[in-house]
């Protein structure tokens, strides 16, 4: 496929920001020794920022070289549903109605595991809520999960390498414990109406691998942090009297939340639903915490930047996922999530006709087992970053740490796909 002058400038814009990707930790630190400039560093070191940023970029520079309606016929030609989405369902998902329905559920089941409660719900918090993602939604998962586990790993104390490692099993088990369902893993549904995958073709050929190596993944990350757990989350009705929140308050949330999941991919309906949901809150503002408006936001903008500069890479990405036999094209898919969104990914492969059913196997599977080796991977990983973040060293995850976090848990996934 030939490119166009545009398509190689795309390119190395989509190449510089997936280095500033691995220098956000760097570049916060020069925050820290240059105060004069520490903003603009601090800016610039935020990992949510990044394709944002350089997606601005990019249509200046569509502007300056092609004109003023090129640039914004293009920006405008992009499909930003799931930006939206992932704002919406953070936001909702955090919400204390919410958490605190499921921290409830989950101590509930720990007090009932024949193990320390401390080490049942940073197992469940790892192994049922990434599961559980199959059901409400990849990014609704990743919000509960990062929440919860937060104040028992994500904490000072804990070693790094500890964290990065639970970081990197968050993410490789939030990106295949979608795949249970044809609905709430990106990368499956950019191929599930084309391909003609249900729920049922899921669970039976992706479903209960993944499964398998989510337990595994859960188990030993919470055997590696056993002696650095505290106490778990506190149940509903632990809560002091001034923080419990009302049944009918609760059953409101839920329900807004499942409107959401139902209209994921219809954004007139989920915004209507969330603008219901804001003005709820601010009836029973009582019975809420503050909402997580900006960490959603800057994770939108992140995802909305993936979007525009992810658009313009099919001339290098679709030839080299259609020139891969089927062995290969599972490696390949591997590596090229790391560098690129995998629903990004799984789409230009649902583009190529006459497929076979061995070669989508492999491109879908590669996809989701690489989808926690760096930020950009998988569309729920920025929504992690953001709320976990502030346990980490200097308040950045490495994009370094995290890809060691998670080449352990990534081979068991890539294991339970190509060899179960």
């Amino acid at each position: 496929m030939t490119a166009t002058p545009i398509q190689w400038i795309a390119a190395f814009i989509f190449a510089i920001a997936l280095i500033h990707t691995f220098a956000a930790k760097q570049l916060e630190r020069l925050s820290h020794r240059y105060p004069r400039h520490a903003g603009l560093f601090h800016l610039l070191g935020e990992v949510e920022v990044v394709f944002g940023f350089w997606a601005i970029v990019l249509i200046a520079t569509m502007a300056l070289a092609l004109g003023g309606g090129e640039a914004l016929s293009y920006a405008e030609s992009r499909n930003y549903t799931e930006p939206l989405f992932v704002f919406v369902v953070m936001v909702i998902a955090a919400s204390r109605p919410v958490l605190r329905t499921v921290m409830s559920a989950v101590n509930a089941i720990a007090e009932r595991m024949p193990v320390r409660t401390p080490l049942a719900t940073a197992w469940l918090g790892l192994a049922a809520v990434p599961l559980l993602g199959s059901l409400i939604t990849e990014p609704a998962a990743m919000t509960i999960a990062a929440l919860m586990l937060a104040p028992q790993i994500f904490r000072p104390g804990v070693p790094e390498g500890a964290k990065y490692l639970a970081l990197g099993v968050l993410f490789v088990n939030i990106s295949i414990g979608g795949t249970l369902t044809s609905y709430a893993a990106p990368p499956v549904l950019m191929v599930a109406a084309t391909w003609q995958w249900d729920s049922a073709f899921m669970f039976l050929n992706f479903g209960w691998k993944a499964a398998i190596a989510v337990l595994v993944n859960a188990t030993v990350a919470t055997l590696v942090l056993s002696r650095h757990l505290g106490r778990g989350p506190l149940a509903n009705d632990e809560l002091p009297e001034e923080i419990r929140v009302p049944l009918p308050v609760v059953t409101v949330h839920l329900g807004l939340l499942a409107g959401v999941v139902l209209a994921a991919h219809h954004p007139v309906i989920f915004l209507g639903l969330f603008l219901m949901f804001m003005g709820f809150t601010q009836a029973y503002r009582e019975h809420q915490s503050p909402l997580i408006l900006k960490e959603a936001l800057l994770v939108a903008f992140f995802l909305a930047g993936l979007v525009v500069l992810g658009g313009m890479q099919a001339w290098w990405l679709q030839p080299i996922v259609s020139g891969l036999e089927p062995v290969a094209l599972f490696f390949g898919a591997l590596g090229l999530t790391a560098i690129t969104d995998n629903a990004a990914l799984t789409y230009l492969g649902s583009l190529i006709e006459g497929m076979p059913d061995t070669s989508k196997y492999m491109l879908v599977a590669g996809a989701v087992a690489g989808g926690g080796l760096t930020v950009i991977a998988n569309a729920p990983n920025p929504a992690g970053v953001a709320l976990l973040k502030g346990g980490f060293a200097d308040e950045t995850v490495s994009a370094g740490g995290l890809l060691l976090g998670a080449l352990g848990p990534t081979l068991v996934a890539a294991a339970a796909f190509g060899l179960l």
